[in-house]
């Protein structure tokens, strides 16, 4: 694995979801670096927490971001809510600022362009995006389980949201 030059402005976002996660690296508004989606079919969280360590490593973010995963207003399962906390942990260990972002401010930085639903989110991602365009998936139907490719999505979201809050990013 390549490492690359050390630069403290890079923003790993991450959204764990029951399949694995998916990261988006930042080298400021609106510039994806790096993104992915990374596939876990057993023992998830110390698979995951691996693979965010070798990307940390590998990157050298100066902060990583991450919607809310505690309970609350988060519905997230017990075994997102540790990795969450894991990555927290981990993130404060490597002198990282780790950032975690309600869905409520998430959503608040996409309602000045109407979006207020996941897939309007991740539509209005892909409109400021051109390079995630095309991984963009169709409307979920309510008999269909989320497609995985919103892992990518929720962590670019909360990326840009972090950029709107931090640097008054408008979207």
């Amino acid at each position: 694995m390549s490492k690359v030059p050390f630069k403290r402005d890079l923003v790993l976002a991450v959204h764990p979801t029951s399949r694995g996660f998916g990261w988006v690296l930042f080298e400021g508004p609106l510039s994806p670096f790096d993104w992915g989606l990374s596939k876990t079919p057993s023992d998830k969280n110390a698979k995951c927490l691996d693979r965010i360590t070798r990307l940390i490593e590998q990157y050298q973010p100066g902060t990583l971001v991450l919607e809310s995963f505690e309970r609350g207003a988060s519905r997230r399962a017990d075994r997102i809510q540790r990795l969450g906390r894991a990555l927290v942990h981990l993130a404060h260990n490597r002198g990282l600022e780790a950032r975690v972002l309600t869905r409520a401010s998430i959503r608040l930085c996409f309602a000045s362009i109407g979006a207020a639903t996941r897939h309007e989110i991740a539509q209005a991602v892909a409109s400021h995006i051109d390079a995630f365009r095309h991984h963009l998936p169709p409307v979920r139907k309510p008999w269909m389980s989320e497609d995985p490719r919103l892992g990518l999505f929720n962590a670019a979201a909360a990326g840009l949201a972090h950029y709107a809050l931090t640097d008054g990013l408008i979207l």
